[in-house]
This record gives C-alpha cells, structure tokens and sequence, in this order.
C-alpha cells in the first residue's frame, strides 16, 4: 500500500508545522487503516501541490495531528474541463457515479431532479445528502491522486440549465435514440457539458428542453446503457478524445491474430483440466 493522501481544507501550513485532521481523515487514519504514530502521510487541500506529513498523535479518540513536511509541485488535472450534469438516480449509484467521474477527471458535478429519478428532498435531508456526495468526491481524490476536488453544486431542476453563448462549451445530452454519436471530428472544445438521464431517462419533454437550451444529441453505440454507465463511458470517450486519457497511439498497438479462414478459434479455457 502506497502512502495515504489525506484531504485538508484551507491548508496553508510551513515546513514544521503542526496540522489538526479533522474527524473523518482522524478516523480513517486510526480505524480504517490503522496508522500508528510516525506513518508518513500526503497532505492536499485544492491546490497544484502535496505536502509530506509525519503522524506525531494518533489517539484512541480525537483528532489525529500531523507534522507537515516539504510542499511538492503536483499536476493531474485533465486539460478538458468537463461538467457532469447528472440526473439524481437511486440507492447507490448515484454514489458510484461520482466516484468514477472523478476518477476519470471532471471538474464539476451538477445534480438535477428529473421526472423519473430520485424524488426531491426536503432541506435537512437534502444538505446531509450533498454532506455525503462531496465526502465521496474527496475519498475518490484522495485514492486516485487529484489534487482539485471537484465541486458538487445543489441540485438544479432541468428548467434552470442553459448554455450561454459565451460560455464555448460543447454540451452534449446523452440520448440512445440521437442519430449521432460524439462529434470526434470537432475541434477540441475549452469546456464540455454532458447531461446523463436517470433509470428510464430523460423524458420527451426534458431532452426537448435541453436541446433548447443548447445541447446536442449524441448517443453511446447501439446498446443502450444503465445511468452510472453511461455517465462515465462518456467521459471516458471524451478524455480519449480531448483529454489526458489519449497518449496510447492505437495504431501502434498490434492486434491479437485471427485464425485464417478454416481453421478453428479455440476457446483457451477449454485447454484448462477441469478439477475433480
């Protein structure tokens, strides 16, 4: 296991200082992986940049104190800023979607209530909700290596989006029955929006106002793909395309053989001895 990277809000601390974890990097520290004192840590807090960090407390209860070492010039953030707007979907998945977008680089996530999605909540319950999702998009920074936590906004109803003509975004909704794939042909875009329906998806009316408001159509191959799939194949699709995903050159990779014409294609599972 590598060192732990561990999220600081407001992080403005010199080489020797003392740093005070809050409770949610104190109890993952000491419950979750059972650091002791003298592990080494990374510390983050939004910027291009880490810190080296020593645990010099790490008590039953309470916060976990760090002694904070040499700052270090980092950068892992995509080229392509992306905005997910992501109709709110049930149970688990919206968590999962937030995760993997992160993972794959977006820069903002925007959650809309949506006619076939979760059903809205009411304010206390809607602050502790968003509570979570961000607490989800520092964990996925803190094990995949970004630095810039992406924002999770309010959630907006489908009537509040519009791309402004100054904006140079290419917004892109993604729709099975669109007669288009992604424009890979388009020059690369400084911004790009993806709007990604719940289970069932957008409704008629919903993807007629979203094409009003300036996004385009575009559909992910022939099958049609669940919420928290489609999300993130599309952003992997753009990061090949316009991001940092797309330093493998595929025509320098050489294909696996295809059997000539009679010959058979066995299938190298057979060739494995069943267990008796």
């Amino acid at each position: 296991m590598g060192t732990p990277r561990i999220y600081v809000p407001d992080l403005e601390a010199t080489e020797g200082a003392l740093v005070t974890l809050d409770a949610r990097a104190s109890h993952h520290l000491r419950t979750v992986l059972r650091k002791t004192r003298g592990a080494a840590v990374r510390l983050f807090s939004g910027g291009d940049w880490e810190q080296d960090g020593v645990l010099v407390e790490i008590p039953r209860r309470g916060p976990v104190r760090v002694r904070v070492g040499a700052k270090h010039p980092v950068s892992r953030e995509s080229p392509l800023r992306t905005v997910l707007f992501q109709a709110v979907s049930r149970g688990e998945r919206m968590d999962f979607t937030i995760q993997k977008a992160v993972e794959l680089g977006v820069s903002r996530i925007v959650p809309l209530w949506s006619e076939r999605g979760a059903r809205r909540l009411p304010p206390d319950r809607l602050q502790r909700r968003l509570d979570h999702w961000r607490g989800v998009a520092i964990a996925a920074c803190e094990q995949c290596g970004r630095t810039r936590v992406p924002e999770i906004a309010e959630p907006r109803e489908i009537g509040q989006i519009t791309v402004s003509s100054g904006a140079r975004a290419l917004a892109l909704l993604l729709d099975p029955s669109a007669p288009q794939g992604v424009p890979t042909a388009s020059p690369a875009p400084r911004e790009l929006w993806l709007a990604a329906g719940p289970e069932g998806g957008f409704s008629a009316a919903e993807r007629d106002h979203l094409r009003a408001a300036g996004f385009v159509g575009v559909r992910l191959g022939p099958r049609t793909l669940r919420t928290e799939t489609a999300a993130l194949a599309a952003m992997a699709a753009v990061q090949i395309l316009w991001g940092d995903l797309g330093d493998v050159d595929l025509q320098q990779v050489t294909p696996c053989p295809r059997p000539a014409a009679g010959e058979v294609d066995e299938d190298p599972l057979r060739r494995v001895p069943a267990s008796r």
